[in-house]
């Protein structure tokens, strides 16, 4: 038995979706990752000295991981757009899920056959 489907509702939800992607900034992929470099002080060997924190964009590219350095203001902005491409991809990821209910509550489907019962084979 089939679940009734509000289509016009899921419509308007993937209406609504679609127009929020018209406001997605850049987009990027990967990851940054703040890393700092604890080093012995040169003007006394007893201590540490803590240099950073440097920035690195780690992403794949055909399959192959690539790090890549960044200054502290691209930082700031491929952070943006990774968080953005995120939104994205859960955005696509719903508007999938909303046109397949849309697409099977909106068309007639191949009917069903009906189980015909075990044969007695002896």
């Amino acid at each position: 038995m089939s679940k009734a489907v509000d289509v016009p509702s899921l419509i308007a939800d993937y209406e609504r979706l679609k127009k929020g992607l018209a406001g997605v900034g850049w987009i990027a992929q990967g990851t940054i990752t703040p890393r700092r470099i604890t080093k012995p002080d040169p003007s006394d060997r007893r201590k540490k000295k803590s240099y950073g924190p440097y920035y690195q964009w780690t992403m794949k590219i055909k399959g192959r991981t690539v790090t890549i350095n960044l200054s502290p203001a691209q930082e700031r902005e491929f952070k943006k757009a990774i968080a953005n491409n995120r939104k994205l991809e859960n955005t696509l990821a719903r508007m999938r899920e909303l046109s397949l209910q849309i697409l099977n509550g909106s068309t007639v489907g191949v009917p069903k056959r009906l189980k015909r019962a075990t044969w007695n084979r002896s």
